[in-house]
């Protein structure tokens, strides 16, 4: 950087010699820094069977949604924290995401980078309007602020998962929640976790702005972390005040009337329970897509919300996606109760006369 240094122009000549002898790490490494200017880095890294920088397509696709749901589950701890946001803060954890740009994947493992310029600002509501950089008596956060809270709720998440590892107790979840551990933080690293050989997330603070104190950097998931967060995002999900019911089902109905708005699914009950058909009212529009591959890949998905019965129709109101399971053929199929004597039962694979001696 100092032209006036006496071995300036060797070095200069040795580094430009370099970059242009390895193309692919200029344009991975270097280009995308120089475009975006000052720009604070997320990397979300999942190992993969594949070959190097490769893999399984929607493994891929569920990484960069699991990157973005994190994202989106720390920018709203930034305005408070809370156990289970549902819709809450979600209009201003997206605009923090439309200052955010995607990178490059990294060869080796899958890693999904994002880019959040720290100088930049994030109105606190839609009537604020948004200058280049962020002005706190102008009801602005500067993205820096909302990142640290991102990460501040990924730390707290990692230690309530190392407190299960050595005690077996959720506590920690639900201790952490001032911290920013969330229903939302929890279903998000879950997905980062799922069906992986190892995974982790690691930050890098820009030199433009002083780095922040008592925050960690690097975060390791594991796959064995996938039952724990589960049973945590349920736990922080729940709603112990009013009469919140789980099920497992196939999805056999989707239904949009208004773009934006969180969709509404039926849900066929694949095990025994309060009702055999619910429709289900989504509390978050993001959820909506995990009830459209489960529908397209004839997934089990399993569901919380309260339950509510409306003429014929039986409802889940402020409702949860909390997990996307297996196929549907791994679920027993709900009972149809008992075949009485001269009745055939017809069901998808099977004809059983009840008059014979099998049934």
């Amino acid at each position: 950087m100092d032209e006036e240094a006496p071995e300036f122009s060797e070095t200069m000549r040795l580094a430009l010699l370099q970059l242009s002898q390895d193309r692919d790490f200029w344009m991975r490494s270097i280009y995308p820094r120089l475009v975006v200017e000052a720009s604070d880095e997320f990397k979300f890294r999942k190992e993969s069977s594949a070959p190097s920088g490769f893999i399984e397509w929607r493994s891929g696709e569920r990484l960069v949604e699991s990157a973005r749901r994190t994202l989106l589950a720390g920018a709203k701890s930034y305005m408070g924290p809370d156990r289970h946001f549902v819709n809450r803060h979600g209009r201003f954890a997206h605009r923090y995401l439309d200052q955010i740009l995607m990178g490059q994947s990294a060869p080796g493992s899958y890693i999904i980078t994002a880019y959040a310029p720290p100088n930049a600002g994030v109105p606190l509501s839609t009537s604020a309007v948004t200058p280049s950089i962020a002005l706190p008596d102008l009801g602005l956060a500067s993205v820096r602020d909302v990142s640290q809270a991102v990460v501040r709720a990924v730390q707290a998440t990692v230690e309530a998962l190392e407190h299960y590892r050595s005690s077996g107790s959720l506590s920690g979840f639900e201790a952490g929640v001032v911290h920013g551990i969330s229903y939302e933080m929890t279903n998000a690293l879950l997905g980062i976790a799922e069906n992986s050989d190892g995974a982790d997330i690691s930050v890098e603070w820009d030199p433009a702005l002083p780095p922040p104190v008592e925050l960690d950097s690097h975060f390791e998931l594991q796959g064995s972390d996938v039952a724990p967060l589960n049973k945590a995002a349920a736990k922080l999900a729940s709603d112990e005040s009013s009469r919140f019911t789980t099920m497992i089902g196939r999805v056999h109905l989707l239904a949009k009337k208004q773009a934006g708005s969180p969709g509404v699914f039926g849900i066929e009950a694949l095990a025994s329970g309060p009702a055999k058909k619910v429709r289900v009212r989504l509390s978050d529009e993001e959820e909506y897509h995990e009830a459209v591959r489960a529908h397209e890949e004839d997934l089990a998905l399993q569901v919380s919300g309260r339950l509510e019965k409306e003429g014929n129709l039986s409802w889940l109101y402020d409702a949860t996606v909390l997990r996307t399971l297996g196929p549907i053929s791994d679920f027993a199929r709900p009972s149809r109760g008992p075949v009485m004597r001269g009745q055939i039962s017809l069901f998808a694979d099977e004809v059983t006369d009840s008059t014979s001696d099998h049934h």
